[in-house]
């Protein structure tokens, strides 16, 4: 009986590492003062999970030979490089770039694809870093000035600005638009042209690119042309078709208020509201505040200082309402309904920069703002002068 109901004894089971109940038996027994070294030595390593499932036959012959996990052999393996079976069934080691080359184009359109593409990197970063709609590397004078050039287009701006004073001196010498804007149109020609000549030959555009890239703006590497012939463009159209006074004007709004409202805009746009893209409350207000400042400088200073205010000019030193306002207000006497002096001049001012504001922040149908200021100031100031003049 005894054989027959015989207890069998208990199986010894040998553990690596001991359990957790072990562990919390020996937690509070009393050990005697170890150093670190000893410690670290004593410690032993963690277990290691193998999945059994998901290994193939050729990943368990190969990681016999080593009992490191998978991440850290993923880690060993050097960037852009990729084991990829051959054609003897043995791991071999590729580039992978055509294989990410190929995941891009496939990628479905706002999704990501764990990398830095220059379009990602044109559409955020450096719209906020200057207005060039792609990274920096196109123009080499760039990359050596980067804040001086690419930032904050000193040389560019220091052309702008320099095309008002310009204006100044020769009404100062009596020079008539009439004996101007044919300059204007023979030197636009031949800028246009070769302008397009390099959108047309890649060799000479590398040249051009390497020559001018100074007064560039990436944008125009490729993809548009030079700011500088919509510049010519507009004070071409602004001295050809207004009347002396207000084709000037136009022409110191675009030199002066575009080139304020840029350089606002871009030290202090971010903490005002946007209107538009590329296009802020700070940079607007900085155009305004220059278009008072031209307008006073002009009809305040140069024009009574030289010629005076001649007969083809708009505004002539008064405002006044037009015949039908005053008679529905009963303003029949002599001189009522009529502002003259500083008071005229101040409200011509303030016109002027509510006008160049506006004409700085509309976008007429996506063309060069080089263009559109001279253009829409130019019909603002003669529609208010038509009226008040």
């Amino acid at each position: 009986m005894s054989q027959q109901y015989q207890i069998p004894g208990t199986p010894r089971v040998t553990s690596p590492s001991p359990t957790p109940s072990e562990a919390s038996e020996t937690s509070g027994s009393y050990f005697a003062p170890i150093t670190r070294s000893a410690a670290k030595r004593t410690t032993s390593p963690s277990a290691i999970a193998e999945e059994q499932d998901t290994d193939s036959d050729l990943e368990k012959r190969a990681r016999t030979r080593s009992r490191s996990p998978k991440s850290a052999l993923k880690q060993r393996r050097p960037s852009g490089l990729k084991a990829v079976p051959s054609r003897s069934g043995l791991p071999t080691i590729s580039s992978s770039r055509s294989e990410k080359q190929k995941t891009d184009a496939l990628a479905p359109k706002g999704e990501s694809n764990g990398h830095l593409s220059p379009a990602s990197a044109a559409s955020y970063y450096w719209r906020e870093f200057s207005r060039s709609p792609s990274p920096l590397g196109l123009i080499p004078i760039h990359r050596h000035w980067r804040s001086f050039v690419h930032r904050h287009e000193i040389p560019r701006k220091a052309l702008h600005l320099s095309i008002g004073f310009f204006t100044l001196h020769l009404y100062a010498r009596g020079v008539q638009p009439a004996a101007i804007h044919p300059w204007l149109l023979g030197a636009l020609i031949p800028i246009a042209s070769v302008d397009l000549l390099r959108h047309r030959v890649p060799s000479f555009n590398r040249f051009y690119v390497r020559v001018l890239g100074a007064m560039m703006r990436e944008s125009e590497v490729n993809d548009k042309y030079n700011g500088v012939i919509w510049y010519m463009l507009g004070a071409w159209a602004a001295l050809r078709f207004f009347p002396k006074d207000v084709g000037a004007m136009s022409v110191l709004l675009l030199s002066w208020c575009d080139t304020a409202a840029s350089t606002f805009g871009r030290l202090y746009g971010r903490y005002t509201p946007r209107l538009r893209r590329g296009k802020s409350l700070a940079g607007s207000a900085a155009a305004a505040v220059v278009g008072v400042a031209a307008a006073g400088l002009f009809y305040g200073v140069m024009v009574p200082r030289y010629w005076g205010f001649e007969d083809d000019f708009m505004f002539k030193g008064t405002l006044s309402l037009p015949e039908a306002v005053k008679q529905g207000l009963g303003l029949t006497g002599e001189g009522q309904g009529t502002i003259g002096g500083w008071l005229a001049l101040g409200v011509i001012s303030i016109w002027s920069g509510l006008v160049a504001s506006a004409s700085e922040v509309v976008d007429l149908f996506g063309w060069d703002d080089n263009l559109t200021i001279p253009v829409l100031s130019g019909i603002g100031l003669w529609g208010f002068l038509k009226v008040f003049g």
